[in-house]
């Protein structure tokens, strides 16, 4: 897919509403060869994704054997809106809390004291560090189930198409 495409799809007002949510699925091979799929934090800055995690979580050493992922942002909304990405992850280890780990948690319902509570929590947890994995899109594709459907439901209504013509 051309950078152009890419950036055309996610320009689109549907695709920058996904964007903007805090939870994306993130999908990768395991260490074993099995697949995983895992509900993450993540933060949009305008080119990549970016995931910030602890510095011994499992999937690091599976990102360094096999760093290519895909990404699931939707909503639970009726007609539902996908956002489905791919790319290759790039592990950044930092020796604080990433900024993006503190505004990525945006859309969630805190208090002022609940916020405070949380980050002095989140900077004494980590404060090792964390590892910024960083996904710039190769791949992306918009369902919104009204200029778009999945390519089976389009290819089923050109089928259905091509029948009423007959």
């Amino acid at each position: 897919m051309e950078a152009n495409e890419i950036t055309q799809i996610l320009d689109k007002p549907h695709s920058q509403e996904l964007l903007a949510r805090d939870i994306t699925r993130l999908a990768y091979v395991a260490k074993d060869g099995t697949p995983r799929n895992v509900p993450v934090g993540f933060a949009w800055n305008g080119a990549e994704v970016v995931i910030c995690t602890s510095k011994n979580a499992p999937k690091l050493n599976a990102l360094r054997e096999n760093p290519m992922v895909a990404l699931t942002i939707d909503t639970e909304v009726h007609p539902p809106k996908m956002l489905l990405i791919r790319g290759r992850a790039e592990l950044d280890f930092t020796d604080g809390i990433p900024d993006e780990y503190l505004q990525m948690n945006g859309s969630y319902e805190m208090t002022a004291e609940q916020r405070v509570e949380w980050e002095a929590e989140v900077r004494s947890l980590y404060r090792d560090g964390m590892v910024r994995i960083v996904v710039t899109p190769t791949w992306v594709k918009l369902i919104d189930f009204e200029a778009t459907l999945p390519s089976a439901v389009e290819e089923l209504v050109r089928q259905r198409a091509e029948r009423e013509q007959a």
